[in-house]
């Protein structure tokens, strides 16, 4: 893990605020994430990332397979851009995107589309055929569940059972110049759910890690009878699961063929919350010291990069170096001055290092990511920002 020094000796004479990725620390995300996939097929999420060269040092490693878009113009671009194995994770239903979507494939393009309705089905086959493509789908299986009364996960897809499935994938063998490859299974409340959310209460902490062990068998039944019954009847080509909190608990289904890490590599404040995770913050962003009003308290320029989500301390950036550097509780990290107080020395130009609270918040953000190898800069790779690209 790189310290204070080196990060201020990388970033001297570098205009700040400026967003960075530590290579080493990235490597070794990378290498911990195969380690707990254990031979099974990882796919990179891409709304994690946001950002081209990232996606392609991720994936030139052994054992990472294709990328998880989240929208198909972002999947034409980078077909465009020479990658291939493209789910978009997120249903499309704008005529013109899938229009867009469609003659690409058309050209050959290997892209897939979400669907978890038969309208879903209906407007991309209406884009295929004017197109002349064969687009392949996946369904997007609900993976939420229900524990005395409460509702346990995200809201996503209407697909909770085998029968939902089952009506869906038939729309899909009926309609022309579509057809069905794939199952996605995302459990959003095992994988995405700290063990140890600041923004809750110790007992509030408690209850959600019971809902998380309790959901497992429900996940791993349905997910399973849904897989089973698919692939028999139309001879599946893949079966997606899980996310960066919950790969071991993936992996162990027979049925599920890959699974989908994004926010992992990056490693942010998210993941110093789980119990079993040990990856190294590995991307963040330096503000500059601009002035001095009191001891003790030095006021940064910019900061504000506050994550999506249910707005609570869970969400918002903090200071990562100097150690000891923290937020104001009355001010936080601002829109276009953020205070800390430290009661060390710094001076006016320092950098003070943040970390932010979701690992895809940042490139949003920036244009470009600055590559960090010990106390240099070595190289800067353009963020989807950087490259005119802002899909939503």
């Amino acid at each position: 893990m790189n310290e204070y020094g080196a990060y201020r000796a990388a970033f001297e004479g570098r205009e700040l605020p400026t967003a960075f990725v530590d290579r080493a620390a990235l490597a070794a995300n990378i290498a911990l994430t195969a380690d707990r996939a254990d031979g099974l097929p990882v796919r990179v999420a891409s709304k994690s990332v946001r950002c081209r060269a990232a996606l392609e040092r991720i994936l030139s490693e052994d054992g990472f397979e294709g990328v998880m878009c989240y929208t198909g113009r972002e999947a034409v671009d980078l077909a465009d851009g020479g990658f291939d194995d493209l789910l978009v994770a997120y249903p499309v239903v704008d005529d013109a995107e899938l229009r867009t979507v469609a003659e690409r494939i058309a050209d050959g393009a290997d892209i897939t589309l979400m669907v978890d309705s038969p309208e879903h089905v209906e407007r991309i086959a209406n884009a295929a055929q004017k197109a002349g493509a064969d687009v392949p789908v996946c369904l997007d299986l609900d993976c939420s569940t229900e524990h005395f009364g409460v509702y346990f996960g995200v809201r996503r897809s209407p697909i909770r059972t085998v029968e939902d499935a089952r009506t869906v994938a038939e729309t899909v063998t009926e309609a022309p110049g579509v057809h069905l490859t794939g199952l996605m299974g995302y459990e959003a409340q095992i994988a995405g759910l700290p063990d140890r959310n600041p923004a809750n209460g110790a007992i509030e902490n408690a209850a959600m890690r019971l809902l998380k062990e309790r959901s497992k068998p429900v996940v791993r039944e349905r997910r399973q009878s849904i897989a089973a019954s698919l692939d028999g009847e139309y001879g599946l080509d893949f079966v997606n699961g899980g996310g960066t909190g919950s790969v071991e608990f993936t992996r162990e289904d027979p049925h599920v063929t890959e699974v989908t890490v994004g926010s992992g590599f990056f490693a942010p404040r998210q993941f110093d919350w789980y119990d079993h995770l040990d990856y190294e913050p590995a991307a963040g962003y330096a503000v500059e010291v601009t002035r001095k009003p009191t001891d003790g308290i030095y006021t940064c320029r910019g900061g504000g990069y506050v994550a999506s989500g249910p707005v609570g301390p869970d969400k918002a950036p903090v200071p990562w170096l100097p150690e000891g550097a923290e937020l104001l509780d009355n001010e936080g990290a601002g829109e276009v001055q953020t205070p800390v107080r430290y009661e060390g020395d710094l001076a006016l130009g320092d950098p003070v290092v943040m970390r932010h609270g979701k690992a895809g918040e940042l490139c949003r953000f920036f244009e470009e990511l600055a590559v960090v190898d010990g106390e240099e800069v070595v190289d800067t790779w353009s963020t989807y920002r950087g490259d005119g690209r802002c899909y939503i």
